[in-house]
C-alpha cells in the first residue's frame, strides 16, 4: 500500500497541472477570445467617446449633468455620497449607493414635495404629471437612464437653452429611446449620456 504512494502522488500532480491549465489558462483566453470578438464594446466597458476622440464616459454608469445648466438633460436624483467627507456628491462612481429611505419617510416625503414643487416653478410641461424618477433616487445611485417621459419633460427646456427646434431634440429623444430587454424586461428608456452626446454633436441642428 505504502508503495504505491509515490504513484499517486504522481497522478495527483498531473490531474492537478492538467486542471489548472484548461481552467486556468485555456477556458479564460477562449472566453477572453469570443467576447471581445463578439461583444467587443460590452467586454471593455460599454465606453462612450466624445467628438474629440477621448472617452467621456460608460453607457452603463451615470453621471452628473447639474440641473443648472439647462443646455443638457439631467438624470434622475443621485443619493451618493464622498466616501472620504460624507457630503453629498452626485453620482459618486466610487461610491455606489441608495438613500435607503422608505416610502414612509418624512425625510423622503418632504425632499420629493420640494423637488416636485421646484419643477413646478421652472415652467416645464409637466401637465401630465411628474415622473417618478424626476423626483426620487435609483438604488445604486448611478442610473445612466431616465424614464421617456422625464426625457420629453426636458426636451423643451434643452431646445430653448440651445435655441434648437423643439421638435427636433423630441425626435433625438425618440432616436435614443432604448426598447425592453427582450422586448419583455423593464420599461423604454433614455440614456442621458448618449443623448447629450448627441446633442453636443449638432443631431438636433
Amino acid at each position: 500500500m505504502l508503495s504505491s504512494i509515490p504513484g499517486e502522488i504522481v497522478r495527483a500532480i498531473r490531474l492537478t497541472l492538467v486542471f489548472g491549465l484548461v481552467t486556468g489558462i485555456i477556458y479564460p483566453l477562449a472566453i477572453t477570445g469570443v467576447s471581445q470578438g463578439a461583444f467587443h464594446d460590452q467586454a471593455n466597458g460599454s465606453l462612450v467617446t466624445g467628438k474629440n476622440g477621448q472617452v467621456v464616459g460608460s453607457s452603463l454608469i451615470g453621471q452628473w449633468f447639474d440641473p443648472a445648466d439647462a443646455k443638457y438633460f439631467h438624470p434622475r436624483p443621485s443619493a451618493t455620497v464622498d466616501p472620504n467627507t460624507g457630503k453629498a456628491l452626485p453620482y459618486a462612481a466610487n461610491n455606489s449607493a441608495g438613500s435607503n429611505f422608505g416610502p414612509s419617510s418624512q425625510a423622503l416625503i418632504d425632499r420629493v414635495k420640494a423637488q416636485v414643487q421646484q419643477i413646478q416653478s421652472t415652467g416645464e410641461n409637466i401637465a401630465d404629471g411628474v415622473p417618478v424618477d424626476m423626483v426620487t433616487t435609483s438604488f445604486s445611485g448611478l442610473d445612466p437612464d431616465i424614464s421617456v417621459a422625464n426625457a420629453r419633460i426636458q426636451a423643451q427646456t434643452v431646445a430653448t437653452a440651445r435655441g434648437l427646434d423643439p421638435a427636433r431634440v423630441q425626435a433625438l429623444v425618440d432616436k435614443y429611446t432604448g426598447g425592453r430587454i427582450l422586448w419583455v424586461f423593464g420599461e423604454p428608456h433614455v440614456n442621458v449620456l448618449l443623448l447629450n452626446e448627441a446633442l453636443d454633436n449638432g443631431e438636433a441642428g
